[in-house]
């Protein structure tokens, strides 16, 4: 004796209920996780004051400034992903003018977790001292850098999906010529 068809139609429309409900519901926890909790967030960087190392200072024949440009940055990722990121340059600019070009090696930031960064970049002022404004700077006692760099990486969460990400970063520098103190503020943001 075969059971009717109308049981298995019954199962068959409970089943394909319940499995809808289960996806439906899966995407919506989903959206929402992704809009609250893995929302991407740029990373903060925080800048720490340093100090230039090997200053030279000539007056004769030109005036001329060499020097080597420390930054300790710390990145701090907010993301639950973290982020690999390749060899990429860093360029220094001093009023638009590339001054320096300083390597930035490959890295890893950990998802929630921070990493401290040191690059150094050699100054010549030589290429400075052709600005019409270089020597009112060196009056002032402050010589004004900006940074760029573009980190192309990876980002990874839950070490099991990977998308593709750069990082901008943009940095202002400041360099006090008496105390040869050095006070940068850099911002970020990452695309996808």
């Amino acid at each position: 004796m075969d059971p009717p068809k109308g049981r298995y139609r019954n199962r068959l429309k409970i089943c394909c209920g319940v499995t809808l409900t289960v996806i439906v519901i899966f995407i919506v926890v989903t959206i929402i996780l992704y809009f609250t909790v893995f929302k991407p967030k740029d990373p903060r960087l925080i800048a720490h004051p340093t100090s230039l190392e090997n200053l030279k200072v000539q007056l004769v024949p030109t005036i001329s400034i060499n020097a080597t440009l420390v930054l300790t940055l710390t990145v701090d990722n907010r993301n639950y992903g973290g982020f690999k990121f390749k060899d990429s340059i860093a360029y220094v600019y001093y009023r638009g003018m590339l001054i320096a070009e300083v390597p930035v090696e490959h890295s890893e930031v950990p998802a929630r977790a921070s990493v401290t960064m040191t690059t150094r970049a050699n100054i010549t002022g030589g290429q400075m001292a052709t600005d019409p404004n270089f020597y009112n700077d060196i009056a002032t006692g402050h010589l004004n850098f900006t940074s760029t760099s573009v980190m192309h990486g990876k980002v990874s969460a839950l070490k099991i999906f990977k998308v593709k990400a750069k990082v901008d970063n943009f940095c202002e520098i400041s360099v006090d010529i008496l105390t040869q103190e050095v006070d940068p503020k850099c911002h970020s943001k990452v695309e996808f």
